[in-house]
């Protein structure tokens, strides 16, 4: 992940120092801050004091939509997920007090590691890009296998009916954040309430940004060391972890958040869908998935509607990232996608 060279932060260092260094054992200032110039959603602040580096991640500043930017649970789960076979980094502090640095925020380990922005995985050999799409299998099954009791997290998100909530939810969220009109989500916000498969019973901690640019590898093996961007993370469905991992398969080569379309998979390394599925159901100890067309339509959906919300920050000015802009203009072709599959099932 890379840092900006700007140290212009938004807020104050020194008093941010002085905070930390009254809270987390060991901290002592002075500090530098430098943005990472990565992720769209919750900035994030490489800090650098004589004693060791820290990752510190905020909400945004300016007006956000309701329940968007929910760092103190990003800071819940990472805590809960500690003892589990989950990697994450480990949390430090979180404040939910703004006249720190102007909004809430969380201290949370730097890590070294490597970061695969492009899924085709171009520096890899086939044998090493099998290595990897197996991993981030074992890794997300390991996030719904988490014992949600054991780790505390048995509140964490409203079991029951997941699916019909979530469509209502980002069907809102994509309305308040609507800058044009996209014909191919008006079609979804319609049949995808109408197509909802029946609630099995299904409930597991869910990542609900699982790509593999959100997980670390380490630095010589590969190996996933740390899962990030927990922001949208909840109790849920699992296979809507596991088709919106499955989706970036359909994204264009040229977009901002690169996909897999267009590409021999085959010749590549990297496992077909079919393939990933079932691993994934062995690992899991299911037969088979049904309904699988609505589960990938939704996800074109909730990502078009993201990205939705990420052009929306970026016309307001406060976006995370200078590429917001791009990353918005994923919405459009996503939502046509989502239609593509949800027309055709």
């Amino acid at each position: 992940m890379s840092v900006t060279d700007s140290t212009a932060t938004g807020f104050d260092s020194d008093q941010l120092a002085a905070y930390l260094a009254e809270r987390i054992p060991g901290f002592a200032g002075p500090l530098t801050a430098k943005k990472f110039s990565d992720g769209q959603s919750n900035p994030t602040f490489l800090l650098t004091t004589p004693g060791g580096q820290y990752v510190l991640r905020r909400k945004p500043p300016g007006q956000l939509l309701k329940s968007a930017h929910a760092v103190d649970r990003e800071y819940r789960v990472l805590s809960a997920l500690a003892a589990s076979d989950v990697p994450v980094p480990r949390v430090f502090h979180l404040c939910e007090d703004d006249s720190v640095i102007g909004s809430a925020f969380y201290v949370m380990e730097y890590l070294e590691g490597r970061v695969f922005w492009d899924p085709a995985l171009p520096d890899l050999s086939a044998e090493e890009r099998r290595a990897v799409y197996n991993e981030m299998n074992n890794v997300l099954a390991a996030i719904h296998s988490v014992d949600l009791k054991a780790a505390g997290l048995e509140d964490y998100g409203r079991p029951g009916n997941y699916f019909e909530r979530q469509v209502s939810r980002w069907s809102q969220q994509y309305q308040a954040s609507q800058t044009e009109t996209l014909p191919a989500m008006d079609s979804l916000i319609e049949w995808l309430p109408a197509n909802l498969p029946p609630d099995d019973g299904q409930v597991s901690l869910i990542h609900g940004d699982y790509r593999i640019d959100n997980l670390m590898f380490a630095p010589d093996r590969l190996e996933v060391i740390a899962v990030f961007d927990w922001e949208l993370s909840t109790l849920g469905h699992p296979l809507a972890d596991l088709a919106y991992q499955v989706m970036q398969r359909y994204m264009g080569r040229d977009w901002q958040i690169k996909g897999l379309a267009g590409l021999d998979c085959k010749a590549l390394g990297i496992p077909s869908e079919q393939q990933y599925i079932s691993d994934y159901c062995q690992r899991m100890g299911i037969s088979g998935i049904d309904h699988w067309s609505f589960y990938l339509a939704f996800s074109f959906f909730r990502f078009a509607a993201i990205c939705q919300g990420v052009k929306h920050r970026a016309l307001q000015g406060n976006a995370s990232s200078s590429d917001a802009g791009a990353v918005g203009a994923m919405a459009a072709p996503l939502a046509e996608l989502g239609w593509k599959v949800a027309s055709s099932s």
